[in-house]
């Protein structure tokens, strides 16, 4: 007899908040009468039984609802990424309508030496797609390096970017329609500008001047982009000028470049 009495108040202390509840709502349906102390008391008093009771079930909302927006904002970039990796391939792909004499080989960077990070990149073609030492490797910008080292199924690309002092690329001025031939074989990693030299001190050179591959003893084909010079400087002897040229090419974020491989 005593437990099942201790069951009965177990069961009416359940059912109290509940009650309580209902007889709250029945009560706000008539909202044109007066409210009461003892109500005002029952409001507050249930008001807080449902804080605790709801507690959990808000922080998981609470929990799910940020994980949710973190989900989106981590999906959103990934999409974003994927979006701009696409676009860069298309452009790359374009270049495939204007380069007529030769057959463009569009290939993916597979690696990068973080530590040599401006000197090479390795790409996911080689031999069996017809690649060879020494040809043009470009983007959508113009020139990024040649191939160095070639195997069955990828290349290493030397960057013109690179520390190496034996790359150098034979180069051509454009200065008002007048070819000046000179060495690109440097790059500065602080002003990002590359390093132009083999220039005569009297040779007529002005900021703005377009800067393109020569053809000059390369396997790859003259005409291609460079940049554009941003900086004209004497050397120490004033024999020869240096010149310091502006690529619109970030070389910290490549993905997909075009090797040229002249028609058989």
């Amino acid at each position: 007899m005593y437990k099942s009495k201790r069951k009965n108040k177990k069961v009416l202390l359940f059912l109290s908040p509940i009650l309580i509840i209902m007889l709250l709502g029945i009560s706000m349906l008539a909202t044109n009468r007066k409210v009461g102390r003892v109500e005002n008391i029952l409001k507050d008093v249930t008001m807080m039984v449902n804080k605790i009771v709801m507690a959990p079930f808000t922080s998981l909302n609470k929990e799910k609802n940020q994980t949710q927006t973190e989900s989106y904002l981590i999906q959103k970039n990934v999409n974003s990424s994927l979006e701009k990796e696409i676009q860069e391939l298309k452009e790359s792909l374009e270049l495939n309508k204007t380069l007529t004499e030769y057959t463009p080989i569009n290939a993916t960077i597979l690696s990068r030496n973080k530590s040599y990070w401006f000197n090479t990149i390795t790409i996911d073609k080689g031999s069996s797609s017809g690649i060879e030492t020494n040809m043009a490797v470009i983007t959508k910008n113009g020139l990024v390096g040649k191939i160095s080292k070639v195997s069955d199924n990828s290349s290493e690309v030397k960057l013109i970017t690179s520390d190496d002092i034996h790359f150098k690329v034979s180069v051509a001025i454009k200065t008002n329609e007048i070819d000046h031939y000179a060495i690109l074989n440097g790059y500065d990693k602080e002003t990002g500008l590359l390093k132009v030299t083999g220039i005569d001190k009297t040779t007529e050179i002005i900021r703005g001047d377009v800067v393109l591959t020569s053809g000059l003893g390369e396997k790859f084909p003259g005409g291609i982009y460079i940049g554009t010079v941003e900086e004209i400087e004497n050397d120490k002897y004033n024999l020869s000028k240096t010149l310091y040229i502006k690529t619109y090419q970030n070389f910290n974020d490549i993905h997909y470049v075009t090797v040229l491989k002249v028609k058989a």
